[in-house]
């Protein structure tokens, strides 16, 4: 490492750039031709275990192993190349819920150097039309519950819970085409941003973004006598279960697939599956920390949850480490734009560091820059987040305005959070620079605010939004979930903040809700709480 370079921090002084303090990774060479998916596939070749299983259907409990799921993948491509006539560049729309399919596709379209473009099952019709539009895809996979949302395709629409999808799976008399020369700087997914602070984005990931993301998790795997079983609740659809589907297969990780999220049911799959990792949004995190959820469960297997999307607080941590001793919690931080994680909270020491998502991801720099200045800043000093490395995006698709806005400089993605960085390399992330609420000058990051009033133990979840005020600009109002046959009120809620923050950080507003909007990653939707909560209420 560079001299002018903090062996601790990794802060260089003479560049003002943070630097990552793991080792450098070796990744293939970015002129050789090479598809993720073959990058993936060709690693579980490696793999310790003989013929471990790859997924498993948490429903039916159905397996299918590693070697039957390369099998699949290759009879899936020689079938849409043969049946679809679809070609390298083309993009797929796919509209489908969690099922052990879709990963198999995933790595089929990816071998052909077809471009995935997965969204929301939920999403409305309004909503696809506008991802579409983006997209421009020439093909959609769904299902039988989601392919009336769609419009007539020039290859169609393929049903994956259909006999015909099976066929294609499974036909060994399919002719096989030759190999297609995937470039790593092709495009290989289109992921639709969430859309928290405006109109959704199609952000443009690349193989050689894929590549680096499995490469680096390799490096840092731990060895062990057996594989990690893995149990998703995070969406395929979504960048945090996209990258994860690669990586599994790299990692010849066994991964139990859930298609729709219950928190029973998948305590009850951690038990009956031996599940090692789960991997999820916040809110599972929280509902987890609640009553006595694990109660009835034979949880002895779980090793790790592995936890990104938005910040936990530190009352939530603890309750979880004293709920779940000896499940080690790791936190991570990443955005659509970063193929899913550029910090990571990496073995037992580093998942101590309570408030913090971890360490920069090897082969990728950091900045701090002053949002009013413009300067970049040392450890310690909260300023937007800037990330550097193989991991950030081509752009978004369509929208030269929004992607020189984001990636600026020399290949810097502008994160829009609000962070620091401390003396060790840790990252902490504060809020959204867009959702600081401005109290008489004052910045209130809401995301402090919730986890204060997640730690009340009558609170179920909770957000925090800004209220327009004539004399304070805006004022932190709480929109808070009351756990059912509380009759906690107005005043409770307020008092209990107020004890715990500075003054201008107190909860001036509060509104009862059913539920609190949020994206599949588990960010708030505070623009839906806005719409919801704009009227006039009574000052407390």
């Amino acid at each position: 490492m560079d001299k002018s370079v903090d062996p601790k921090s990794g802060f260089c002084s003479e560049t003002k750039t943070f630097h990552s303090l793991r080792p450098p990774v070796t990744l293939p060479p970015e002129t050789t031709p090479l598809s993720a998916a073959s990058y993936a596939l060709s690693l579980q070749l490696t793999s310790p275990w003989p013929n471990p299983t790859a997924l498993i259907n948490s429903a039916t409990g159905r397996h299918l192993s590693y070697s039957e799921f390369a099998k699949q993948t290759k009879t899936l491509a020689a079938s849409l190349q043969n049946l679809t006539g679809l070609s390298k560049g083309d993009t797929a729309f796919i509209l489908s819920p969690n099922s052990t399919q879709i990963p198999i596709l995933y790595c089929s379209l990816l071998s052909l150097g077809i471009i995935i473009s997965p969204a929301n099952p939920a999403s409305t019709e309004a909503e696809i039309s506008r991802q579409i539009k983006l997209s421009k895809p020439l093909i959609a996979f769904a299902v039988s519950s989601t392919c009336h949302k769609l419009p007539t395709m020039r290859y169609r629409t393929i049903l994956i819970d259909s006999p015909e999808f099976e066929s294609m799976l499974s036909s060994s008399s399919r002719e096989l085409c030759p190999p297609v020369e995937v470039s790593q700087s092709d495009i290989a997914a289109i992921m639709y941003s969430s859309g928290t602070t405006g109109q959704v984005k199609g952000v443009m990931l690349t193989h050689r973004n894929l590549i680096a993301i499995v490469g680096i998790f390799l490096a840092q795997r731990l060895e062990r006598e057996s594989p990690e079983v893995l149990l998703y609740t995070v969406p395929y659809f979504h960048v945090f279960g996209f990258f994860y589907s690669v990586k599994s297969v790299a990692l010849s990780e066994t991964v139990v697939v859930m298609e729709r999220f219950d928190l029973r049911k998948m305590l009850r799959a951690v038990e009956e599956f031996r599940v090692t990792d789960v991997a999820v949004a916040p809110p599972v995190l929280v509902a987890m920390t609640k009553g006595d959820v694990r109660d009835g469960y034979d949880l002895r297997s779980l090793d790790k949850v592995g936890c990104g999307g938005a910040p936990l607080g530190k009352d939530v941590i603890r309750t979880f480490t004293t709920k779940f001793p000896g499940v080690l919690l790791c936190q991570g931080y990443g955005l659509t734009e970063t193929t899913g994680s550029a910090f990571r909270a990496v073995g037992p020491e580093e998942s101590l560091r309570w408030g913090s998502v971890g360490r920069l991801n090897a082969n990728c720099e950091a900045k701090l820059v002053d949002p009013d200045a413009g300067v970049a800043l040392p450890p310690g000093n909260q300023g937007e987040l800037w990330i550097r490395g193989p991991l950030v995006m081509k752009g978004y698709i369509g929208n030269p305005k929004e992607t020189s806005e984001t990636l600026v400089g020399d290949g810097w993605l502008r994160t829009g959070d609000l962070c620091y960085i401390d003396e060790e390399g840790f990252l902490y992330v504060v809020d959204r620079l867009k959702e600081l609420i401005k109290y008489k000058g004052y910045q209130v990051p809401p995301a402090e605010l919730e986890q204060l009033l997640l730690s009340h133990l009558e609170i179920d979840d909770a957000a925090v939004i800004p209220y327009p005020d004539e004399e304070a600009g805006e004022v932190p109002m709480a929109c808070v979930v009351r756990r059912p046959q509380s009759s906690l009120d107005e005043a409770q809620v307020v008092e209990f903040v107020a004890k715990q923050v500075a003054p201008y950080k107190k909860i001036r507003r509060v509104a009862f809700t059913s539920f609190i909007p949020k994206s599949p990653a588990g960010k708030i939707l505070r623009k839906e709480l806005r719409k919801i909560f704009s009227g006039p209420l009574s000052r407390l």
